[in-house]
């Protein structure tokens, strides 16, 4: 059986060869309905485009950026491993960077990326209004993070949040610390709104304390801050800095949960490995990862892209119990 080509789809479909090459290559200026019929009869055939002859073809490079705040946080590479995976699915190829959270790197690499790749993802960038600026011409979806001019993937943790509240009101404790991230984050800006939100017409009384970096040796500070407080639960930024909370409690002879009771967000993998295992919000980190490869996607093809907005859910573990 000979190798399908575009002239043998053209002949099949009836169109010209030239427009099955742009169905592949500019798939936005080809009518929806032979765009389908070419694609279907694509895979009929079993053809597979050259990239290569594509990316020469249409000006585009196959590669698209995935640009994190911290590699080393453990949010970062189930995140990374899911825009890898939805990436593949595109046949489309990932250059990741990391701008070791500061907002200079950020908008160094953006600049450095033009014409490296065809469009970018950004996970919770620190950088602001700037940032605009250094990704102009360069088709970009904003993950963890809300922007003007920029559609953006979240993951809304505010349902969980406030679930996680009533959670630690259940189980009596009345005084409750708030342990901020950095203060250049999005995301926990979000956060600490939501809980001093709940805590609001409550019986319980909120203290907060920081800001910490998102870090182990974050929370361990964040501990030692804690310690005199006289609260008997906190709220942390994310799981690493509970984790580390955590630490900071146990070396202080503080038993988790029965001195303090600890929640985290985002429920790393170390959520699971420490003991007790960690109470924290779930985010839905494989459908974050394939819905910003879709926007990322139809920006690229010169659609709108609408706001997309997951839910976190709460993930009762032992950190959280009654107070002593």
């Amino acid at each position: 059986m000979k190798r399908a080509t575009i002239y043998s789809i053209a002949k099949e479909c009836g169109v010209s060869a030239s427009t099955v090459s742009r169905a592949f290559s500019r798939p936005e200026v080809v009518n929806p309905d032979v765009r389908e019929l070419i694609h279907a009869k694509a895979q009929e055939l079993g053809y597979r485009p050259n990239r290569a002859a594509r990316g020469l073809a249409s000006g585009r490079t196959g590669t698209i950026g995935l640009l994190v705040h911290d590699i080393t946080n453990p949010f970062c590479p189930p995140l990374v491993r899911a825009v890898q995976r939805a990436a593949d699915e595109a046949e489309v190829s990932v250059l990741l960077v990391d701008a070791h959270e500061s907002s200079a790197a950020e908008l160094r690499l953006i600049k450095q990326l033009k014409g490296q790749v065809d469009g970018l993802v950004i996970a919770s960038p620190r950088s602001s209004s700037a940032l605009s600026g250094a990704a102009e011409g360069l088709p970009t979806v904003v993950v963890n993070r809300r922007m003007r001019g920029f559609p953006s993937v979240v993951c809304d943790n505010t349902t969980a949040l406030l679930e996680t509240g009533r959670h630690l009101e259940e189980l009596g404790h009345r005084k409750v610390a708030l342990m901020c991230g950095p203060s250049t984050s999005w995301a926990a800006r979000q956060r600490a709104a939501t809980v001093r939100a709940w805590a609001q017409g409550t019986r319980v009384t909120l203290v907060e304390l920081g800001s910490f970096t998102a870090s182990f040796e974050g929370g361990r500070e964040a501990a030692r801050a804690l310690l005199g407080a006289g609260a008997t639960a906190a709220f942390a930024f994310d799981d690493l800095m509970a984790c580390g909370v955590m630490g900071g409690l146990v070396e202080a002879g503080v038993e988790v949960p029965g001195g303090c009771s600890v929640v985290g967000c985002d429920d790393v993998l170390l959520a699971r490995a420490v003991t007790p295992q960690l109470t924290t919000i779930t985010a839905p980190v494989d459908q974050l990862g394939r819905a910003a490869v879709d926007a990322l996607g139809r920006r690229i093809a010169g659609e709108h892209v609408r706001d997309v907005r997951l839910e976190g859910t709460l993930t009762l573990r032992g950190s959280t119990g009654r107070p002593a």
